[in-house]
């Protein structure tokens, strides 16, 4: 989730607590803790809801930093027919750990036989085969690619892809950026051992 102007300072600070999104689908999931652009934010709730039926007096209009339903309705992106989501969440406070992971570009040999062994196993339980050094490199020589067009380029389906990019992210070894990824200083480390 992206967060812009008085609402990125309002999650920042702790004081916004609740947002509304028109999306086709929901985009994130309870109890899990996103980075966004104003912090790392774990989400409490999500629902779906009537955006018809929001009360000016309802609480989340406030946690959301909006003065009225109307306000609400004004600022809702998307197309029209998708489902609007409410989401309430907190802001988690204190070092990110994939942050501090990504950072290291020391790698131990522990280090490289634990990602090695990790990866070989991504590989082993993809229909598609081996993709995870592959991905790496070719995000390595395309950083800030769109997710579709790096998918393309290995003959794979957008969604499936960026599920695995997740996986490369959660071990320090990527950052997604506004458009497409690039190697963590951490993924690059890994790369050069296999040189």
């Amino acid at each position: 989730m992206l967060f812009a102007g008085r609402d990125k300072e309002g999650v920042e600070d702790g004081w916004i607590t609740s947002a509304y999104r028109r999306w086709s689908e929901p985009r994130v999931v309870e109890g899990r803790i996103y980075r966004t652009n104003a912090g790392r934010i774990q989400i409490d709730s999500i629902s779906e809801i009537n955006p018809a039926l929001i009360a000016d007096n309802d609480p989340d209009v406030a946690r959301a930093d909006r003065s009225n339903a109307g306000d609400i309705l004004r600022r809702l992106r998307g197309d029209e027919s998708w489902p609007t989501f409410l989401i309430r969440f907190h802001l988690v406070k204190g070092p990110d750990p994939r942050e501090e992971l990504a950072a290291q570009s020391d790698l131990s040999d522990e280090d490289i036989t634990d990602l090695t062994d990790r990866l070989a196993r991504f590989d082993a339980a993809n229909p598609h085969g081996p993709w995870a050094v592959q991905t790496l490199r070719l995000i390595q020589s395309k950083p800030a690619t769109r997710a579709a067009d790096l998918a393309a380029d290995l003959g794979r389906e957008t969604a499936p892809f960026k599920l695995d990019v997740r996986k490369l992210k959660n071990l320090g070894l990527t950052y997604s950026l506004e458009t497409g990824y690039e190697l963590t200083p951490r993924g690059t480390a890994y790369l050069k051992t296999l040189d």
